[in-house]
């Protein structure tokens, strides 16, 4: 299986290559796209990242204090040697009891933020059947959450970042819109907000009006397109203005953008990823 995926990737590289993408290096890519290919040679996978033309990643494969198999120094390692920098990594298995741990880990690895996907500890609620997803427990105790893991990680001079999908924007049973409130109740000081600029699409919100409300709030953007059917679509196959939403860069706070693509379609995520990192420079994405 390795030696099969090793080959496949070696033309893939070559390919890339011949077409000149190797040889502008601009953006960052969330390893979620490419997540079955870093279980099957992660190795081989960041290769592939790299020589598509990303210059820095965001990971999603920590397990055991391991990221994608590798403890955090070989991972910081490996980047190290492809020329890719480590900036952020979703840590979704995080609690207050094993906060310590992971920072640890995490600082090791040579990343800037600790990202917290979903409500954590159980809170996250997803119904397959429904395909919808949600939480419990309250805004207000997630709000605490984060500020205390967001203390904890100062402390260890890492930036905490909440991620939101669509659910956020959905008013809970006191009225209150949870991204709004996490907004207005997290101490910015320790928590701070990767946008995916899909989600709240979907949600049929506008980031600019965001950026707008709360500015700098947005250190990270998921960067991603919705095709005519709101499925996930390589960035410029989309109908996504993020023309627009570059343009205010600044007021949101941005300081890095990682292409992301839950799901492809019509292509595989390795081919997904040469796709949309062609796409950023259409809108000026560097």
């Amino acid at each position: 299986m390795k030696s099969t995926l090793k080959l496949v990737l070696a033309v893939f590289a070559m390919a890339i290559t011949f077409n000149g993408t190797s040889q502008e290096k601009y953006g960052g890519l969330a390893l979620y796209t490419v997540r079955d290919d870093m279980a099957k040679d992660a190795k081989a996978t960041l290769k592939a990242v790299a020589d598509a033309g990303y210059k820095y990643i965001e990971a999603a494969g920590y397990e055991n204090g391991k990221f994608y198999g590798m403890t955090p120094k070989e991972f910081k390692e490996e980047l190290k040697k492809l020329g890719l920098t480590p900036i952020s990594t979703h840590q979704g298995s995080v609690t207050l009891d094993n906060a310590d741990t992971q920072i640890a880990d995490v600082k090791a690895a040579g990343f800037q933020y600790f990202v917290i996907p979903v409500p954590p500890m159980g809170l996250f609620k997803y119904d397959a059947a429904a395909k919808t997803m949600g939480m419990t427990g309250g805004i207000e105790n997630l709000a605490n959450i984060l500020d205390k893991l967001g203390e904890k990680c100062s402390k260890a001079g890492l930036k905490l970042l909440y991620h939101n999908h669509n659910f956020e924007f959905t008013k809970d049973k006191d009225g209150n819109v949870p991204y709004d409130y996490l907004l207005e109740h997290c101490n910015p000081k320790y928590v701070n907000f990767q946008m995916d600029l899909y989600w709240v699409t979907k949600a049929d919100v506008d980031p600019v009006a965001y950026f707008k409300k709360y500015p700098g709030r947005f250190k990270i953007w998921h960067v991603k397109d919705m095709d005519d059917q709101g499925r996930f679509a390589p960035v410029g196959n989309g109908h996504i203005d993020f023309t627009r939403i570059l343009a205010n860069k600044k007021l949101s706070g941005m300081k890095y953008y990682m292409v992301e693509q839950d799901k492809t379609y019509n292509m595989t995520p390795l081919e997904a990823i040469v796709v949309s990192h062609k796409g950023l420079k259409k809108f000026g994405f560097k």
